[in-house]
């Protein structure tokens, strides 16, 4: 098991960080409405990724290759969630710049206040439990490295451990590294750049998601 498991961080770690829209929301939220925020928004991608692990362990995720309704309803929902995030992202770009209040205390409470964090958890859960891919990521890989002798259900939540700790290692550094950027992010040319180049990157994500055909 020790074997198998070191063989799937492995792997897992190089498909967790490729670029994808759950990424793209950590270091978006993270630049634009500080580390806090961007740190809730981790939280909600890894709960939804538990989510998906748990569906694995009892069988539930083999839905979505046994129905092809069950995998076009989620990849449609999907799209169309990824495309209101792109329609959003690029209407702030175009908003003018907010004025800074005088005291950056101030500022810096109002961008990470409660209720903010909250949305951005609630926008990375939806954001994951409605990308078809990543059911089918726990789905089709974690069964190839359980050992046949190893308990399915008990590996698999092991494995979803496994994934989940290096997708929230991977998400403090991003948010970490991003958060730095918000200072240039108050540059209302940086800001609106920004904007639109997460709009766009999130149009392109549902417009994959909508032109996919697997399972």
């Amino acid at each position: 098991m020790i074997t198998a498991g070191s063989a799937f961080a492995g792997v897992a770690m190089l498909i967790n960080m490729a670029p994808g829209p759950d990424s793209l929301l950590v270091v978006r939220t993270s630049a634009t409405r500080g580390r806090g925020s961007g740190l809730a928004a981790a939280l909600g991608v890894l709960t939804g990724c538990v989510g998906w692990g748990l569906a694995t362990a009892v069988g539930l995720t083999a839905l979505l290759t046994a129905s092809r309704l069950v995998y076009d309803t989620l990849r449609m929902c999907g799209a169309a969630y990824l495309v209101l995030l792109g329609a959003a992202a690029l209407r702030h770009a175009r908003k003018p710049p907010t004025p800074e209040p005088p005291a950056s205390g101030a500022s810096e409470r109002t961008t990470t206040a409660p209720p903010g964090r909250r949305a951005a958890f609630r926008t990375g859960v939806a954001t994951n439990l409605l990308n078809p891919k990543a059911g089918v990521f726990y789905m089709s890989l974690i069964p190839q490295f359980v050992p046949p002798d190893a308990p399915a259900f008990g590996a698999t939540l092991l494995f979803t451990a496994i994934d989940t700790a290096e997708l929230a290692l991977w998400y403090w550094l991003l948010t970490r590294a991003a958060s730095a950027l918000s200072e240039r992010v108050r540059r209302p040319v940086f800001r609106r750049r920004l904007e639109q180049l997460t709009g766009v990157a999130f149009l392109g994500f549902a417009a994959d998601l909508l032109t996919d055909r697997s399972p």
